[in-house]
This record gives structure tokens, C-alpha cells and sequence, in this order.
């Protein structure tokens, strides 16, 4: 069974990008937000599906030991299959692939044979009514909201219809799995995508760039309809 079936249900959940973390000191960033986030999340390319390198499997299996927080690997890349074991090997819990792969049901039936948990993205362009054949085998998806591999771009307005868009397929579908919203996350953002439907946002400059991660984080965390329900319910 996935260890995301472990997540929590009532509140929003935290992927904590790494690459918004200081680079130069990424185990003290490990340390510093670990007790805030869900998930670590970790942007890898294979540079021709996007064009920067960013995380490689070596630099994960070196922060491997210095967390329990399960690790979130999210890999741009045309043919991500081999990458995707590398990445496994390397102490990735969670891998997300990208719909527009060119072996995208063959990665993720990899990921699940590795043991791993099995993750879907969609970039702007890509329809997802198109990719329902695709869902049945993700574990949890993500929604990029931004230009694919770019970094502290403002979300694109189309991204939480997109997301609510999502959000009818899996309810149709009966498929109770983590929907991620990843780019442009916000304050001003992450309420609109939370009411649209995803249960989870990748958050990078919003939670390390943050003067008090705490305060941010708890923010985040009561965004959530469940979460905002019992702070009502505790005024009365």
C-alpha cells in the first residue's frame, strides 16, 4: 500500500519544493522546514524536456538520510523511465511523471514494479480529458499552473479551472488520491486552488522564503474546507 494513503485527509497537505530552498546549505533547509512538510518536493530534467538540470539522483541519495519526510520527485523528462529508477534506487518515495512523455504508462508501471508510488503531471497545454487512461495508474497527480521548469512565475489564469477540471474526473471516478497544484503558489493563489479542488500545493518561495515558516505553514494547512469547517465549528 502507498505510504500516501497515510497522508492526512482533513487539511492541505505541504510539498515543500527544495528548489526554492538555499542550495548552498539544502541539509540545514532539510532540517529547518522538515517539520512543516508533507512531502519534499524534488525538480529533476533530463534538460531536453525542460532545460535546466536542477536535483539528480546522487544529490538525493545524499539528503536521503538527513529526513523521514517522504520524498517527492517530480521528473521532467521525454523517456523518464530509466531516470525514474535511478531516482528509485536513489530513496525517492514518490515519482511523478509527466503525461506528455513519451513513455509515460511504461514509467509508471515501472515505478509501481519498484516498489515506489506512481505520480501524473500535466503542463498548461495538455487536456486533461485526454489522459483519463493515464489517471488509473497515478498514485497522486500534479497540476503545473506555470510555464514547465520556470521559477517564481506569477500562475497562469487558467490553471484553477484546470484544476477543477481534475477535480470532476477523479470524483466521477470514485479515485480518493492527492491533487497537487505546483507553480505560482501564493497567498493570494493557493485559496482559490484548494476551493477548486487540490489537496495539496507544491509551496517553494511562500514557505522558505518565509520570516516565520510556522505561521505559513498553518496557514496553508487551514485552507483546506475540512480544516476551515472545524475552525467554524470551534467558534460556536
Amino acid at each position: 500500500m502507498s505510504f500516501l494513503t497515510d497522508l492526512p485527509r482533513e487539511r492541505t497537505l505541504i510539498d515543500a519544493s527544495l528548489w526554492s530552498a538555499d542550495l548552498g546549505a539544502l541539509t540545514a533547509e532539510v532540517e529547518r522546514i522538515g517539520s512543516y512538510a508533507d512531502l519534499f518536493h524534488i525538480d529533476a530534467s533530463d534538460t531536453s524536456f525542460t532545460p535546466d538540470a536542477i536535483f539528480f539522483p546522487d544529490l538525493v541519495r545524499a539528503l536521503r538520510p538527513k529526513t523521514a519526510v517522504p520524498f517527492h520527485v517530480h521528473l521532467m523528462a521525454h523517456r523518464p523511465a530509466h531516470l525514474a529508477s535511478a531516482f528509485a534506487d536513489a530513496g525517492a518515495d514518490l515519482i511523478t511523471v509527466h503525461a506528455e512523455a513519451e513513455d509515460a504508462q511504461a514509467a509508471l508501471e515501472r515505478i509501481h514494479a519498484g516498489g515506489q508510488a506512481a505520480g501524473l503531471a500535466l503542463t498548461l497545454d495538455r487536456d486533461p480529458a485526454q489522459v483519463e487512461d493515464l489517471l488509473e495508474l497515478a498514485d497522486a497527480v500534479t497540476m503545473v499552473g506555470t510555464p514547465l521548469g520556470t521559477k517564481g512565475t506569477g500562475m497562469a489564469p487558467e490553471a484553477v479551472d484546470r484544476m477543477r477540471a481534475v477535480r470532476q474526473i477523479l470524483d466521477r471516478r470514485g479515485t480518493d488520491i492527492p491533487l497537487l497544484a505546483d507553480g505560482g503558489i501564493r497567498q493570494h493563489t493557493v485559496p482559490d486552488l484548494v476551493a477548486a479542488g487540490a489537496t495539496g500545493v507544491v509551496a517553494g518561495s511562500l514557505l522558505f522564503g518565509s520570516a516565520d515558516p510556522a505561521a505559513t505553514a498553518e496557514w496553508i494547512r487551514s485552507q483546506h474546507p475540512a480544516a476551515t469547517a472545524l475552525a467554524e465549528e470551534g467558534f460556536r
